[in-house]
């Protein structure tokens, strides 16, 4: 016997988002019918809403409402230091650990040639541009994950950046091999920040 059609488009949709099985979709789907439909349509707007206002910024990358987002606007910010991560989510975790004040470049992604991912997917020329743009930045921190890729993604660009004589650093070891910055702890943040290293 199959669900009614309206609960198995519904728990389909809900099959489509990371890491939901059809166990986890089937009950977020009589959850969502159980519902008062004030709340429904409150998550409906949220949805269509997030989906149709915000973009990336035009020149770090990072998820906004607003172009150039509110970090890129921020002229007290310091303008010497970019921090590069892998996705906007990252972004706000290493900004809530309240060390780092630069600014921020977002990749959407790392180099994996196994998924077919090449420099050409990812935002690293517009990185380079800004680079050519702002001879005030002095120093490039890269901290996409300690993952192959991540790793790989880092060195790929310090030999692009090294030759304009800006410095290249990672985050420190503070952040297990392996792990993402989004699941870190802040004070493991902290540490990451305050111990990275020049590759």
């Amino acid at each position: 016997m199959q669900y009614p059609a309206p609960i198995e488009k519904l728990i389909a949709s809900y099959m489509k988002l990371p890491g939901i099985g059809s166990k986890t979709a089937t009950r977020l789907a009589f959850y969502t019918i159980d519902m008062n439909k004030d709340d429904v349509d409150a998550f409906a707007t949220s949805l269509t809403e997030a989906k149709s206002k915000l973009h990336y910024c035009s020149i770090c990358g990072n998820i906004t409402d607003d172009d150039p987002c509110e970090i890129c606007q921020d002229q007290g910010r310091d303008q010497t230091t970019i921090l590069v991560v892998e996705q906007p989510k990252d972004v706000m975790s290493i900004d809530r650990t309240n060390e780092y004040h630069g600014l921020y470049h977002v990749l959407h992604g790392v180099l994996s040639p196994i998924e077919g991912r090449g420099p050409e997917d990812l935002n690293i020329e517009s990185l380079i541009t800004r680079l050519q743009k702002h001879p005030e930045v002095k120093e490039v921190i890269v901290a996409t994950n300690a993952t192959p890729e991540g790793e790989a993604t880092a060195q790929y660009l310090a030999r692009l950046i090294k030759p304009a004589q800006i410095k290249v650093t990672r985050l420190a070891h503070g952040l297990a091999v392996g792990s993402d910055i989004e699941y870190a702890d802040e004070m493991t943040l902290l540490k990451a920040v305050e111990g990275r290293t020049e590759i």
